[in-house]
Protein backbone atom coordinates (compact mmCIF):
# COMPACT_ATOMS: atom_id res chain seq x y z
CA UNK A 1 0.00 0.00 0.00
CA UNK A 2 1.42 3.45 -0.92
CA UNK A 3 2.04 6.13 1.71
CA UNK A 4 -0.91 8.29 0.72
CA UNK A 5 -3.43 5.46 0.60
CA UNK A 6 -2.17 4.31 4.00
CA UNK A 7 -2.50 7.82 5.44
CA UNK A 8 -6.00 8.20 4.05
CA UNK A 9 -7.06 4.87 5.49
CA UNK A 10 -5.47 5.82 8.81
CA UNK A 11 -7.40 9.10 8.86
CA UNK A 12 -10.66 7.29 8.06
CA UNK A 13 -9.86 4.79 10.78
CA UNK A 14 -9.37 7.70 13.20
CA UNK A 15 -12.77 9.09 12.33
CA UNK A 16 -14.33 5.75 13.08
CA UNK A 17 -12.29 5.46 16.25
CA UNK A 18 -13.53 8.84 17.44
CA UNK A 19 -17.11 7.56 16.96
CA UNK A 20 -16.43 4.40 18.90
CA UNK A 21 -14.49 6.35 21.49
CA UNK A 22 -17.63 8.20 22.42
CA UNK A 23 -19.29 4.84 23.23
CA UNK A 24 -16.48 2.69 24.60
CA UNK A 25 -14.01 5.35 25.89
CA UNK A 26 -11.07 4.44 23.57
CA UNK A 27 -8.44 7.15 22.74
CA UNK A 28 -8.94 7.89 19.01
CA UNK A 29 -6.98 11.20 18.84
CA UNK A 30 -3.68 9.44 19.56
CA UNK A 31 -3.85 7.60 16.26
CA UNK A 32 -4.70 10.83 14.43
CA UNK A 33 -1.66 12.51 15.97
CA UNK A 34 0.56 9.65 14.87
CA UNK A 35 -0.64 10.01 11.29
CA UNK A 36 0.04 13.77 11.31
CA UNK A 37 3.56 13.21 12.65
CA UNK A 38 4.24 10.62 9.96
CA UNK A 39 3.11 12.96 7.19
CA UNK A 40 5.21 15.76 8.64
CA UNK A 41 8.24 13.49 8.77
CA UNK A 42 7.73 12.36 5.16
CA UNK A 43 7.31 15.99 4.09
CA UNK A 44 10.61 16.93 5.73
CA UNK A 45 12.41 13.91 4.26
CA UNK A 46 11.20 14.82 0.78
CA UNK A 47 12.67 18.32 1.11
CA UNK A 48 15.97 17.06 2.52
CA UNK A 49 16.40 14.53 -0.28
CA UNK A 50 15.09 16.93 -2.95
CA UNK A 51 12.35 14.42 -3.83
CA UNK A 52 10.12 17.07 -5.35
CA UNK A 53 7.83 14.42 -6.84
CA UNK A 54 6.93 13.04 -3.44
CA UNK A 55 6.69 16.59 -2.05
CA UNK A 56 4.25 17.56 -4.78
CA UNK A 57 2.15 14.46 -4.18
CA UNK A 58 1.86 15.22 -0.47
CA UNK A 59 0.75 18.78 -1.21
CA UNK A 60 -1.72 17.68 -3.90
CA UNK A 61 -3.30 15.29 -1.41
CA UNK A 62 -3.50 18.17 1.10
CA UNK A 63 -2.12 15.98 3.81
CA UNK A 64 -0.17 18.88 5.36
CA UNK A 65 -0.21 22.67 5.44
CA UNK A 66 2.35 24.05 2.97
CA UNK A 67 3.51 26.55 5.63
CA UNK A 68 4.10 23.97 8.37
CA UNK A 69 6.94 25.03 10.66
CA UNK A 70 9.69 22.57 11.59
CA UNK A 71 12.31 22.69 14.31
CA UNK A 72 15.63 21.66 12.77
CA UNK A 73 19.24 21.50 13.88
CA UNK A 74 20.99 24.73 12.87
CA UNK A 75 24.41 25.01 14.47
CA UNK A 76 25.42 28.11 12.46
CA UNK A 77 22.06 29.85 12.94
CA UNK A 78 21.68 30.33 9.19
CA UNK A 79 17.89 30.13 9.56
CA UNK A 80 17.57 32.36 12.61
CA UNK A 81 17.76 36.05 13.36
CA UNK A 82 17.29 37.74 16.73
CA UNK A 83 16.63 41.35 17.57
CA UNK A 84 19.53 43.23 19.14
CA UNK A 85 18.95 43.63 22.86
CA UNK A 86 16.72 40.56 23.17
CA UNK A 87 17.64 38.24 26.01
CA UNK A 88 19.14 34.99 24.81
CA UNK A 89 20.15 31.95 26.85
CA UNK A 90 23.80 31.76 27.85
CA UNK A 91 24.25 28.47 26.01
CA UNK A 92 24.63 28.32 22.24
CA UNK A 93 21.35 27.77 20.42
CA UNK A 94 21.50 24.69 18.22
CA UNK A 95 18.12 24.61 16.49
CA UNK A 96 15.86 26.96 14.54
CA UNK A 97 12.31 27.08 13.22
CA UNK A 98 11.76 27.01 9.48
CA UNK A 99 9.11 26.38 6.87
CA UNK A 100 9.58 24.22 3.80
CA UNK A 101 10.63 27.30 1.81
CA UNK A 102 13.42 28.09 4.25
CA UNK A 103 14.61 24.50 4.25
CA UNK A 104 14.58 24.20 0.45
CA UNK A 105 16.73 27.32 0.21
CA UNK A 106 18.98 26.13 3.04
CA UNK A 107 19.61 22.81 1.28
CA UNK A 108 19.84 24.51 -2.12
CA UNK A 109 17.00 22.44 -3.58
CA UNK A 110 15.55 24.70 -6.25
CA UNK A 111 13.08 22.07 -7.49
CA UNK A 112 11.45 21.69 -4.07
CA UNK A 113 11.39 25.46 -3.72
CA UNK A 114 9.53 25.74 -7.02
CA UNK A 115 6.96 23.10 -5.94
CA UNK A 116 6.26 24.92 -2.68
CA UNK A 117 5.86 28.26 -4.45
CA UNK A 118 3.47 26.66 -6.94
CA UNK A 119 1.32 25.62 -3.98
CA UNK A 120 1.22 29.19 -2.65
CA UNK A 121 3.65 28.88 0.24
CA UNK A 122 3.93 32.16 2.15
CA UNK A 123 7.02 33.67 0.56
CA UNK A 124 7.80 36.35 3.14
CA UNK A 125 7.17 34.44 6.36
CA UNK A 126 9.90 34.49 9.01
CA UNK A 127 9.22 31.90 11.74
CA UNK A 128 12.66 32.47 13.25
CA UNK A 129 13.34 36.02 12.13
CA UNK A 130 14.44 35.52 8.51
CA UNK A 131 12.51 35.30 5.26
CA UNK A 132 13.52 32.66 2.68
CA UNK A 133 15.22 35.45 0.68
CA UNK A 134 17.41 36.34 3.67
CA UNK A 135 18.45 32.69 3.95
CA UNK A 136 19.12 32.45 0.20
CA UNK A 137 21.48 35.42 0.36
CA UNK A 138 23.27 34.09 3.42
CA UNK A 139 23.69 30.72 1.70
CA UNK A 140 24.77 32.52 -1.52
CA UNK A 141 22.29 30.53 -3.61
CA UNK A 142 21.75 32.58 -6.75
CA UNK A 143 19.13 30.30 -8.33
CA UNK A 144 16.99 30.42 -5.21
CA UNK A 145 17.34 34.21 -5.08
CA UNK A 146 16.16 34.49 -8.70
CA UNK A 147 13.20 32.20 -8.12
CA UNK A 148 12.10 34.00 -4.97
CA UNK A 149 12.40 37.39 -6.67
CA UNK A 150 10.35 36.14 -9.64
CA UNK A 151 7.58 35.03 -7.25
CA UNK A 152 7.33 38.40 -5.51
CA UNK A 153 9.59 38.15 -2.48
CA UNK A 154 9.96 41.50 -0.72
CA UNK A 155 13.43 42.75 -1.57
CA UNK A 156 13.73 45.30 1.24
CA UNK A 157 12.07 43.46 4.11
CA UNK A 158 13.93 43.36 7.42
CA UNK A 159 14.96 40.32 9.38
CA UNK A 160 14.26 40.37 13.11
CA UNK A 161 17.82 41.63 13.61
CA UNK A 162 17.04 44.56 11.30
CA UNK A 163 18.96 43.47 8.17
CA UNK A 164 17.75 43.46 4.58
CA UNK A 165 18.67 40.77 2.07
CA UNK A 166 21.54 42.90 0.75
CA UNK A 167 23.06 43.03 4.23
CA UNK A 168 23.26 39.22 4.22
CA UNK A 169 25.48 39.28 1.11
CA UNK A 170 28.79 39.17 2.97
CA UNK A 171 30.91 36.64 1.07
CA UNK A 172 32.49 36.62 -2.40
CA UNK A 173 30.07 33.85 -3.38
CA UNK A 174 27.08 36.06 -2.57
CA UNK A 175 28.12 38.97 -4.80
CA UNK A 176 25.96 37.68 -7.68
CA UNK A 177 23.01 37.44 -5.30
CA UNK A 178 23.45 41.10 -4.34
CA UNK A 179 23.67 42.12 -7.99
CA UNK A 180 20.47 40.21 -8.76
CA UNK A 181 18.65 41.97 -5.92
CA UNK A 182 19.78 45.42 -7.07
CA UNK A 183 18.78 44.66 -10.65
CA UNK A 184 15.34 43.65 -9.36
CA UNK A 185 14.99 46.94 -7.48
CA UNK A 186 16.45 46.46 -3.99
CA UNK A 187 17.30 49.73 -2.22
CA UNK A 188 21.09 50.02 -2.20
CA UNK A 189 20.99 52.83 0.40
CA UNK A 190 18.63 51.19 2.90
CA UNK A 191 20.09 51.20 6.40
CA UNK A 192 19.75 48.39 8.91
CA UNK A 193 16.85 48.79 11.32
CA UNK A 194 19.01 48.38 14.42
CA UNK A 195 21.56 50.22 16.52
CA UNK A 196 24.22 50.06 13.75
CA UNK A 197 22.22 51.77 10.97
CA UNK A 198 24.58 50.56 8.25
CA UNK A 199 23.96 50.61 4.51
CA UNK A 200 24.86 47.65 2.26
CA UNK A 201 27.91 49.69 1.21
CA UNK A 202 29.13 49.71 4.84
CA UNK A 203 28.64 45.95 4.97
CA UNK A 204 30.54 45.31 1.73
CA UNK A 205 33.34 47.62 2.91
CA UNK A 206 33.53 45.77 6.23
CA UNK A 207 33.84 42.34 4.62
CA UNK A 208 36.32 43.43 1.95
CA UNK A 209 34.12 42.84 -1.10
CA UNK A 210 35.76 45.27 -3.53
CA UNK A 211 33.76 44.10 -6.54
CA UNK A 212 30.50 44.58 -4.67
CA UNK A 213 31.55 48.02 -3.41
CA UNK A 214 32.25 49.10 -6.98
CA UNK A 215 28.87 47.71 -8.07
CA UNK A 216 26.96 49.51 -5.32
CA UNK A 217 28.70 52.81 -6.11
CA UNK A 218 27.91 52.43 -9.82
CA UNK A 219 24.27 51.78 -8.93
CA UNK A 220 23.72 54.86 -6.81
CA UNK A 221 25.10 54.05 -3.37
CA UNK A 222 25.97 57.16 -1.33
CA UNK A 223 29.72 56.99 -0.75
CA UNK A 224 29.50 59.31 2.27
CA UNK A 225 26.51 57.73 4.00
CA UNK A 226 27.08 57.39 7.74
CA UNK A 227 26.12 54.70 10.22
CA UNK A 228 25.00 55.21 13.81
CA UNK A 229 28.60 55.99 14.81
CA UNK A 230 28.93 58.59 12.03
CA UNK A 231 31.37 56.34 10.17
CA UNK A 232 31.49 56.43 6.38
CA UNK A 233 32.20 53.31 4.28
CA UNK A 234 35.74 54.67 3.80
CA UNK A 235 36.28 54.74 7.56
CA UNK A 236 34.90 51.19 7.89
CA UNK A 237 37.16 49.85 5.13
CA UNK A 238 40.16 51.62 6.68
CA UNK A 239 39.56 50.05 10.07
CA UNK A 240 39.02 46.51 8.77
CA UNK A 241 42.02 46.59 6.42
CA UNK A 242 44.02 44.76 9.09
CA UNK A 243 43.05 41.16 9.82
CA UNK A 244 43.72 41.33 13.52
CA UNK A 245 43.90 37.60 14.18
CA UNK A 246 46.36 36.90 11.34
CA UNK A 247 48.01 40.35 11.59
CA UNK A 248 47.88 40.65 7.82
CA UNK A 249 46.84 43.58 5.66
CA UNK A 250 43.97 43.08 3.22
CA UNK A 251 44.55 44.05 -0.38
CA UNK A 252 40.79 43.93 -0.96
CA UNK A 253 40.21 46.63 1.65
CA UNK A 254 42.92 48.74 0.04
CA UNK A 255 41.13 48.41 -3.31
CA UNK A 256 37.87 49.46 -1.65
CA UNK A 257 39.47 52.60 -0.21
CA UNK A 258 40.94 53.40 -3.62
CA UNK A 259 37.54 52.99 -5.28
CA UNK A 260 35.77 55.15 -2.69
CA UNK A 261 38.38 57.90 -2.93
CA UNK A 262 38.16 57.81 -6.73
CA UNK A 263 34.39 58.22 -6.28
CA UNK A 264 35.02 61.42 -4.29
CA UNK A 265 34.42 60.05 -0.80
CA UNK A 266 35.17 62.64 1.88
CA UNK A 267 38.65 61.73 3.12
CA UNK A 268 38.40 63.95 6.22
CA UNK A 269 34.96 62.79 7.41
CA UNK A 270 34.82 62.50 11.21
CA UNK A 271 32.97 59.90 13.28
CA UNK A 272 31.35 60.55 16.67
CA UNK A 273 34.81 60.40 18.31
CA UNK A 274 36.17 62.88 15.75
CA UNK A 275 38.31 60.16 14.18
CA UNK A 276 38.96 60.42 10.46
CA UNK A 277 39.74 57.48 8.14
CA UNK A 278 43.39 58.52 8.53
CA UNK A 279 43.18 57.85 12.27
CA UNK A 280 41.88 54.35 11.59
CA UNK A 281 44.62 53.64 9.06
CA UNK A 282 47.18 54.91 11.58
CA UNK A 283 45.70 52.65 14.27
CA UNK A 284 46.47 49.72 12.00
CA UNK A 285 49.96 51.06 11.13
CA UNK A 286 48.90 50.67 7.50
CA UNK A 287 51.41 52.73 5.53
CA UNK A 288 49.70 51.92 2.23
CA UNK A 289 46.42 53.49 3.32
CA UNK A 290 48.16 56.38 5.07
CA UNK A 291 49.92 57.30 1.85
CA UNK A 292 46.75 56.81 -0.21
CA UNK A 293 44.67 59.09 2.01
CA UNK A 294 47.30 61.78 2.44
CA UNK A 295 47.72 61.96 -1.33
CA UNK A 296 43.93 62.29 -1.59
CA UNK A 297 43.98 65.33 0.69
CA UNK A 298 43.71 63.93 4.20
CA UNK A 299 44.77 66.40 6.88
CA UNK A 300 47.71 64.92 8.76
CA UNK A 301 47.09 66.89 11.95
CA UNK A 302 43.37 66.35 12.53
CA UNK A 303 42.79 65.50 16.20
CA UNK A 304 40.28 63.10 17.68
CA UNK A 305 38.12 63.73 20.74
CA UNK A 306 41.16 63.10 22.98
CA UNK A 307 43.44 65.48 21.10
CA UNK A 308 45.42 62.76 19.31
CA UNK A 309 46.56 63.07 15.69
CA UNK A 310 47.36 60.14 13.39
CA UNK A 311 51.04 60.10 14.33
CA UNK A 312 50.11 59.54 18.00
CA UNK A 313 47.99 56.57 16.91
CA UNK A 314 50.97 55.01 15.15
CA UNK A 315 53.04 55.57 18.28
CA UNK A 316 50.45 53.83 20.48
CA UNK A 317 50.25 50.62 18.46
CA UNK A 318 53.69 50.16 16.90
CA UNK A 319 54.69 47.53 19.46
CA UNK A 320 51.60 45.37 18.80
CA UNK A 321 51.64 45.44 14.97
CA UNK A 322 54.26 42.83 14.00
CA UNK A 323 53.30 42.99 10.32
CA UNK A 324 53.68 46.77 10.17
CA UNK A 325 56.44 48.94 8.73
CA UNK A 326 56.33 51.75 11.33
CA UNK A 327 59.25 53.61 9.75
CA UNK A 328 57.16 54.04 6.57
CA UNK A 329 54.15 55.24 8.59
CA UNK A 330 56.18 57.93 10.35
CA UNK A 331 57.95 58.85 7.13
CA UNK A 332 54.78 59.38 5.07
CA UNK A 333 53.07 61.34 7.85
CA UNK A 334 56.04 63.63 8.45
CA UNK A 335 56.46 64.16 4.71
CA UNK A 336 52.86 65.38 4.59
CA UNK A 337 53.31 67.90 7.36
CA UNK A 338 52.39 65.90 10.48
CA UNK A 339 53.44 67.65 13.69
CA UNK A 340 56.49 66.09 15.32
CA UNK A 341 56.34 64.31 18.66
CA UNK A 342 56.78 66.76 21.54
CA UNK A 343 60.55 66.50 22.34
CA UNK A 344 60.16 65.87 26.12
CA UNK A 345 57.98 62.87 25.19
CA UNK A 346 60.45 61.39 22.72
CA UNK A 347 61.28 58.54 25.08
CA UNK A 348 57.82 57.16 24.20
CA UNK A 349 58.95 56.78 20.58
CA UNK A 350 61.88 54.69 21.81
CA UNK A 351 59.62 52.66 24.11
CA UNK A 352 57.36 51.83 21.15
CA UNK A 353 60.07 51.34 18.52
CA UNK A 354 63.12 50.04 20.40
CA UNK A 355 63.16 46.92 18.22
CA UNK A 356 62.69 48.97 15.03
CA UNK A 357 65.61 51.43 14.89
CA UNK A 358 64.62 52.64 11.41
CA UNK A 359 61.45 54.15 12.85
CA UNK A 360 63.43 55.98 15.55
CA UNK A 361 65.85 57.24 12.90
CA UNK A 362 63.02 58.70 10.77
CA UNK A 363 61.49 60.57 13.70
CA UNK A 364 64.84 61.84 15.07
CA UNK A 365 65.84 63.22 11.69
CA UNK A 366 62.69 65.36 11.56
CA UNK A 367 64.21 67.62 14.27
CA UNK A 368 67.00 70.12 13.70
CA UNK A 369 68.41 68.90 17.00
CA UNK A 370 67.11 66.96 19.98
CA UNK A 371 69.02 66.09 23.15
CA UNK A 372 68.80 62.69 24.79
CA UNK A 373 68.04 62.12 28.46
CA UNK A 374 68.08 59.19 30.86
CA UNK A 375 64.52 58.19 29.91
CA UNK A 376 65.79 57.29 26.45
CA UNK A 377 68.28 54.79 27.83
CA UNK A 378 65.75 53.32 30.27
CA UNK A 379 63.33 52.71 27.36
CA UNK A 380 65.77 50.41 25.53
CA UNK A 381 65.94 46.75 26.67
CA UNK A 382 69.50 45.52 27.06
CA UNK A 383 69.14 42.82 24.41
CA UNK A 384 67.93 45.36 21.81
CA UNK A 385 70.71 47.75 22.80
CA UNK A 386 73.23 45.00 22.14
CA UNK A 387 71.55 43.82 18.93
CA UNK A 388 71.41 47.34 17.43
CA UNK A 389 74.51 48.74 19.11
CA UNK A 390 75.80 50.62 16.06
CA UNK A 391 72.54 52.47 15.65
CA UNK A 392 72.04 53.33 19.32
CA UNK A 393 75.66 54.39 19.66
CA UNK A 394 75.17 56.83 16.77
CA UNK A 395 71.85 58.02 18.27
CA UNK A 396 73.33 58.96 21.64
CA UNK A 397 76.42 60.45 20.01
CA UNK A 398 74.45 62.72 17.67
CA UNK A 399 71.74 63.66 20.19
CA UNK A 400 74.15 65.28 22.61
CA UNK A 401 75.29 68.85 23.15
CA UNK A 402 76.98 69.06 19.74
CA UNK A 403 75.03 70.45 16.75
CA UNK A 404 74.01 68.25 13.82
CA UNK A 405 75.85 68.35 10.49
CA UNK A 406 75.37 71.17 8.02
CA UNK A 407 73.86 68.68 5.58
CA UNK A 408 71.21 67.70 8.09
CA UNK A 409 70.44 71.34 8.95
CA UNK A 410 70.07 72.08 5.22
CA UNK A 411 67.64 69.18 4.96
CA UNK A 412 65.59 70.59 7.81
CA UNK A 413 65.52 74.03 6.20
CA UNK A 414 64.25 72.63 2.90
CA UNK A 415 61.62 70.51 4.63
CA UNK A 416 60.48 73.47 6.70
CA UNK A 417 60.00 75.53 3.55
CA UNK A 418 58.05 72.78 1.79
CA UNK A 419 56.18 71.63 4.92
CA UNK A 420 53.22 69.43 3.85
CA UNK A 421 54.38 69.44 0.22
CA UNK A 422 57.56 67.43 0.83
CA UNK A 423 56.17 64.15 -0.52
CA UNK A 424 54.83 65.84 -3.63
CA UNK A 425 57.57 68.35 -4.48
CA UNK A 426 60.88 66.70 -3.55
CA UNK A 427 60.59 63.88 -6.15
CA UNK A 428 60.22 66.62 -8.81
CA UNK A 429 63.48 68.38 -7.89
CA UNK A 430 66.53 68.09 -10.17
CA UNK A 431 68.59 66.24 -7.61
CA UNK A 432 70.28 62.83 -7.41
CA UNK A 433 67.99 60.03 -6.26
CA UNK A 434 70.09 59.46 -3.14
CA UNK A 435 69.67 63.10 -2.12
CA UNK A 436 65.91 62.98 -2.71
CA UNK A 437 65.71 59.97 -0.42
CA UNK A 438 67.74 61.85 2.18
CA UNK A 439 65.35 64.79 2.07
CA UNK A 440 62.38 62.42 2.42
CA UNK A 441 63.87 60.93 5.62
CA UNK A 442 64.71 57.58 4.07
CA UNK A 443 66.42 55.60 6.90
CA UNK A 444 70.03 54.53 6.43
CA UNK A 445 70.55 52.47 9.58
CA UNK A 446 72.74 55.00 11.35
CA UNK A 447 72.48 58.65 12.37
CA UNK A 448 75.14 61.24 11.57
Amino acid sequence: MCLFAWCRSLINHNKASRGRGRMDGTAGPNTNSAAAKLVKRKFLEAIKSNDFGKLKAILVQRLIDVDTVFEVEDQNMALASYKQGYWLPSYKLKSSWATGLHLSVWFGHVECLAVLLEHNATINCRPNGKTPLHVACEMANLECVKLLCDHGAKLNSYSLSGHTALHFCTTPNSILCAKQLVWKGANVNMKTNNQDEETPLHTAAHFGLSELVAFYVENGAFVDSVNAHMETPLAVASYWSLRFQEQEYSREHHLICRKLLDSHAEVNARDDDFKSPLHKAAWNCDHVLLNMMLEAGAEANLMDINGCAAIQYVLKVTSVRPAARPELCYQVLLNHGAARIYPPQFHKVIEACHSCPKAIEVVVNAYEHIKWNIKWRMAIPDDDLERYWDFYHSLFTVCSNTPRTLMHLSRCAIRKALHSRCQRVIPLLSLPVSLKKYLLLEPEGIIY
